[in-house]
């Protein structure tokens, strides 16, 4: 890879996750305002992950794959010849139509779907979430028009609208849930709110809060299409528009994704059973689908930061080079994106490993005190698949690239079952305080599972993918963590005997140990000559007063 187009991939991923880091930041704050509102865990917040989780899954099962494996190479390649926009309007026409019809026909399902996501053994929890659904799942529309505009805008080499636009989203929702906090105090029971402590309207104003973000998210990329030189009007028809071909790679994409619902379906009725199912637990004290989901947003925090940035610029690249033949550029692309995500990913799961109880305790500090203590346990067991979870993550962007979504189903197939076993299993042999926790170990195992299993088919069709390299890196990244975490913990500990006030304490303690930590991690690094530190902190300092590119 010629450093003009490392250089801009890398000023391309820079840009993503500044917008990135803006809206996981705001992010927190909206869990945090949601937490404050109805608590972090409990009947009614768990009815609302519940609800609020459905068009994300929808989305993700019927477009959001889709959009990934088709749409970005289908409109690289149709800018090159003459009819790229009408092909572009055509599409989005199409798009727009089928994600109507699916909202509507969803919506009206919504009580089906609250029934098969969840296993709440209390009436009123369950209608609770039928109530939350109703307003909820028409961010499905949204969602998928927000997908649709941001890959057009991708392909046309304008990465920051669809990463900035996700702030939009947050900030509409905090507003939305402090409204809430403002217009319903009181709603509440030591911390916990319960299902029957919620009229139908305050469940259809915190619901209408969210969805009101989604269609903000959606709504700003529209100036940015037209800035982009993108002038759409709707046209009808689709034949001949080479959707054919798109089609028959959408399919096998779908397949994929259905077969990992499947195992997400265990997970959340696997969820959704064990607060109920802790005989003598306090309300609140045993996690549930919300406890599952705040410490996926901890999981995934530096994974949209670094990993995602990386590979949406990465990826209409990499789709060029396969288009080409260029195996060699490939396989350049991505031992490039595998060592500069490692340098990162290594390091955050050893941060957060390290501040999983601080983290919670922070991000929580409105709810009651039991809520991060149910919740760190589970980010601990999701972080230590953060690294695989990398490298499968970019491993998936090839085989996009190639339009080889058939390759990725068995792989698919053998992560969704460790994670329906292990969901099982946690649920057969652990005590339901710890059925979470489990769920979170298999989503770790299987990410390696599917690492592994995705690194054998690419060897096949690409040749090396410079795995000497690649595995001297993260050795030495792995070295480097360790003496991060000796030190972060000891640190920690220090803190602990001097310290007071739960949420100061917790500030103070992320702060000062992440700081620290960061500095040995990078220290060793050095001292270990791991060149790709450079590459991954470059945009960062050449921003700095004083540093020049």
């Amino acid at each position: 890879m010629s450093d003009t187009s490392t250089g801009g991939m890398r000023r391309g991923a820079a840009v993503m996750a500044s917008g990135t880091a803006a809206s996981r930041a705001l992010g927190f704050l909206r869990a945090t305002a949601l937490a404050t509102a109805i608590g972090g865990t409990g009947q009614a917040v768990d009815a609302f992950a519940v609800a609020n989780k459905l068009p994300n899954i929808l989305y993700m099962l019927l477009i959001g794959g889709v959009l990934n494996a088709i749409l970005v190479p289908q409109v690289v390649r149709a800018y090159k010849r003459n009819a790229g926009q009408e092909y572009v309007d055509r599409l989005l026409t199409f798009g727009f139509a089928v994600l109507l019809g699916i909202t509507l026909a969803l919506t009206l399902a919504a009580p089906l779907l609250v029934d098969l996501y969840s296993d709440f053994q209390d009436p009123a929890q369950t209608q609770l979430a039928v109530t939350f659904a109703f307003w909820c799942i028409p961010q499905l529309f949204f969602y998928g028009a927000y997908g649709l505009l941001g890959q057009v805008l991708n392909a046309r080499g304008s990465f920051g609208p669809y990463m900035w636009a996700p702030v939009v989203n947050n900030v509409v929702s905090i507003v939305g849930f402090i409204l809430f906090i403002v217009l319903f105090q009181g709603v509440k029971r030591n911390g916990v709110v319960q299902a029957d402590d919620l009229s139908s309207g305050q469940a259809a104003f915190l619901a209408l809060s969210a969805t009101l973000g989604v269609v903000a998210q959606a709504a700003v990329l529209v100036p940015a299409l037209r800035r982009a030189g993108v002038h759409y009007r709707p046209r009808w028809g689709v034949r001949g528009s080479g959707l054919g071909t798109a089609g028959k790679v959408a399919t096998w994409t779908l397949a994929g994704l259905s077969v990992g619902q499947l195992g997400y379906i265990v997970v959340s009725n696997v969820a959704s059973a064990a607060p109920d199912s802790a005989a003598g637990a306090a309300p609140g004290s045993v996690a549930g689908n919300n406890a599952y989901d705040m410490a996926f947003l901890i999981f995934m925090l530096p994974h949209s930061l670094v990993t995602v940035s990386l590979a949406t610029a990465m990826f209409t690249r990499l789709s060029a080079h396969a288009h080409d033949n260029d195996t060699d550029g490939v396989r350049s692309n991505l031992s490039n994106s595998l060592r500069i995500v490692g340098v990162f990913t290594v390091f955050a799961t050893a941060a957060i490993a390290v501040l999983a109880l601080p983290l919670c305790r922070v991000l929580l500090f409105t709810a009651a005190s039991q809520s991060a203590e149910a919740i760190a346990p589970i980010a601990l067991a999701m972080i230590v698949g953060l690294p695989a979870f990398g490298v499968w993550s970019l491993y998936q962007r090839v085989f996009y690239a190639y339009e080889d979504a058939r390759s990725m189903l068995p792989i698919q197939i053998v992560m969704a079952a460790v994670v329906a076993l292990g969901s099982l299993a946690s649920e057969t042999f652990l005590p339901a305080t710890h059925w979470v926790v489990g769920i979170g170990l298999a989503m770790s195992l299987s990410y390696v599972v599917g690492m592994l299993y995705a690194q054998v088919l690419l060897r096949r069709r690409v040749g090396s993918l410079d795995g000497s390299r690649v595995l001297r890196m993260y050795t030495r990244a792995g070295v480097a963590a360790l003496a991060s975490a000796a030190v972060g913990l000891a640190v920690l500990w220090l803190l602990a005997q001097v310290l007071s006030g739960r949420f100061v304490a917790s500030v103070i303690e992320c702060a000062v140990v992440g700081t620290v930590m960061a500095l040995v991690y990078v220290g060793v690094l050095r001292g270990l000559r791991v060149r790709e530190l450079d590459s991954l902190l470059g945009p960062i300092l050449r921003k700095l007063p004083g540093r020049r590119g």
